[in-house]
């Protein structure tokens, strides 16, 4: 079955929305709507809809027109197995000691690593992006420090890879959290397939919206792996939920965004220790004000 896609960007935040709305009502009905903040620093929203049926293009001149977007852009996508392309192209990856592979790579995992076994699935992070990659290679310079958490939250988990890797390294109370069901589920899958049912709670929130992630406050070791926007707005819970001298590795972070996310954090009390680039990604280790 085709799949095509019309997309277009314009700047207001209540017009995207609106537009969105309006584009439930085309003939062919879209089989999905999505309306999100261009993380470019540009201020745009961009607004995207899928239909299996090739869409009325008068329509949506029309509708451009009506809420001062720009003309939409229409693009069918191939019928791709996104599952099995994935798998054959996603080489087995390597962070210090951790070791992510799909289990299609079962025989090239080496001797004296920490292996996590993630399936290419519906949910953000196989280790092979450089936010995700950056945020293990932070774990391994805080392990290779002698830090040791008691508690830990993985918030924005996708896969819960993160979130894994320290259940692998610690005995301590880890959460993981996704606004995502689909993700909650698939870092459940993922445990099950480690051996690591019950090593970590995975729940569907917002941020720290959810009374279990409050309860196990304060946490030694925050990751969030998530964007600009969603950072900044988690800043105030995160230097609720950390102790004092506890850690927190972001990324989700555009390298030109950086500055901006230190400087928000800065405001908090929590404060650069080190900062790297994989690609156009930065990740952040910052520690609480002790």
């Amino acid at each position: 079955m085709p799949t095509f896609t019309a997309l277009t960007t314009l700047p207001v935040k209540t017009a995207a929305e609106a537009l969105g709305l309006a584009m439930e009502h085309m003939a062919p009905e879209p089989t999905g709507i999505g309306v999100f903040e261009v993380e470019d620093g540009s201020g745009l929203y961009e607004v995207g809809g899928y239909f299996t049926e090739r869409p009325d293009m008068a329509a949506l001149a029309l509708l451009a027109a009506a809420f001062g977007a720009q003309p939409f852009v229409v693009s069918e996508l191939p019928e791709t197995d996104w599952v099995a392309h994935v798998r054959r192209e996603l080489a087995p990856v390597r962070a210090g000691r951790f070791f992510v592979y799909g289990s299609h790579d079962g025989d090239k995992v080496p001797d004296g690593v920490v292996a996590l076994l993630i399936e290419a699935a519906m949910a953000f992070g196989t280790g092979h992006h450089g936010t995700t990659l950056g945020c293990l290679e932070a774990l391994e310079g805080l392990i290779e420090d002698g830090f040791v958490a008691d508690r830990v939250a993985d918030i924005g988990c996708g896969t819960a890879v993160l979130a894994m890797a320290a259940a692998r390294i610690w005995d301590a109370t880890i959460l993981a959290s996704d606004i995502d069901q689909v993700a909650v589920e698939v870092a459940e899958a993922n445990l099950c397939a480690n051996g690591m049912k019950g090593r970590v709670s995975c729940l569907e929130a917002a941020g720290f919206d959810h009374a279990d992630l409050r309860a196990a406050a304060p946490y030694d070791l925050i990751f969030a792996n998530i964007l600009k926007g969603p950072l900044i707005a988690l800043a105030p819970d995160v230097e609720t939920h950390l102790r004092p001298g506890g850690f927190a590795i972001l990324s989700g972070i555009l390298n030109e965004q950086a500055k901006n996310i230190v400087d928000v954090y800065a405001q908090f009390g929590i404060n650069p220790l080190k900062q790297t680039r994989i690609g156009d990604w930065t990740t952040l280790v910052l520690q609480k004000t002790a």
